[in-house]
């Protein structure tokens, strides 16, 4: 009896230490590590997530960005950091995708604490205005017909448009040729000119040009069609029920951040993510808040490296 006491007695101060523990955090500046180089979308989220979260908490939250390697060297960094919730880790789509191509020195989901989901949002499935097809049903009718004929562009081999434009030429059953380029930029000048027919592009960019007539807009990759392009099917609703791959941006930190801190983050970050400025600031990238709760989001990790290893197998896909 008094071993369960003393056990309950030790339960409750370790309960009690933890959540002052998060109602002290945070006591000193906390560094968001984005592992790609300035300028880019992951980049723009973490500052924008930053700015807020130093708004909100009134501690500097500072970007630091570790490029490299696909964006494997930042990750080990923000993986392999103390587990007190002053290191934290911008992740997007790409990291689910590299499991299945590098052999990382950390477990994607099991050495990782999920914070929270941060944005959302699809790949517009376009292709060049020269192309025979006003539907994507048309332009897998096309394949069908003549194999290996079209070409698709993606920002290089391994990426995660590589892997989405995989998936769905499995769904529908067709063969297109891949041509990888430098970069999303290089990509999207290629399906402009004609170089390559379809292209699986960011919102933020292929948009706009579908819009000027530099593309023609054939889906969406989310369950559900975009404010910014209304009369843009789904590629669920142009014919290929169940077809859904999200973009998305996250926040997770190392194995074991005091479970006070990852929820007093999780709030703070659900509370800016219904600011209207950021749902403006996003919709500006191409994408919509998202939020939810760690679980939801860890979620979305596992089940994402599971599918993308799925894809890379099935297309045997390798990195030269």
């Amino acid at each position: 009896m008094k071993a369960i006491i003393r056990y309950l007695a030790l339960a409750l101060l370790a309960l009690g230490a933890a959540a002052v523990q998060g109602q002290q955090y945070p006591s000193k500046g906390v560094r968001i590590v984005a592992p790609f180089a300035p300028g880019g979308g992951t980049d723009f989220i973490a500052r924008l997530i930053a700015k807020k979260f130093t708004d909100a908490m009134g501690q500097p939250f500072l970007v630091d960005n570790k490029p490299g390697a696909g964006g494997n060297l930042g990750a080990e960094i923000g993986v392999k950091s103390p587990p007190d919730g002053y290191t934290l880790l911008l992740i997007s789509g790409s990291y689910t995708v590299n499991p299945a191509f590098y052999k990382l020195p950390f477990d994607s989901a099991a050495d990782i604490s999920a914070v929270v989901q941060l944005s959302q949002g699809p790949f517009l499935v376009a292709v060049n205005p020269g192309t025979p097809a006003n539907t994507l049903k048309e332009f897998v009718d096309l394949a069908k017909k003549q194999p290996e004929k079209y070409s698709y562009a993606t920002a290089g081999a391994g990426s995660i448009t590589h892997l989405a434009t995989e998936y769905f030429l499995d769904v529908a059953k067709i063969k297109v040729l891949h041509v990888p380029y430098k970069g999303t930029g290089p990509a999207l000048s290629g399906a402009m000119a004609g170089d390559v027919q379809l292209i699986f592009g960011s919102v933020s960019t292929a948009l706009t040009q579908a819009k000027s007539g530099r593309l023609r807009s054939l889906a969406v990759t989310t369950a559900k069609r975009i404010p910014g392009a209304p009369d843009v099917p789904t590629v669920s609703e142009a014919g290929f029920p169940g077809f859904e791959v999200v973009l998305w941006h996250g926040l997770i930190g190392p194995k074991g951040i005091p479970r006070a801190i990852v929820d007093k983050l999780n709030k703070d970050a659900n509370t800016v993510l219904q600011d209207k400025e950021v749902a403006t600031l996003l919709a500006q990238d191409g994408v919509s808040p998202a939020g939810g709760t760690p679980e939801q989001f860890l979620a979305t990790i596992k089940s994402d490296i599971e599918r993308w290893g799925k894809v890379v197998k099935q297309a045997n896909i390798k990195l030269e």
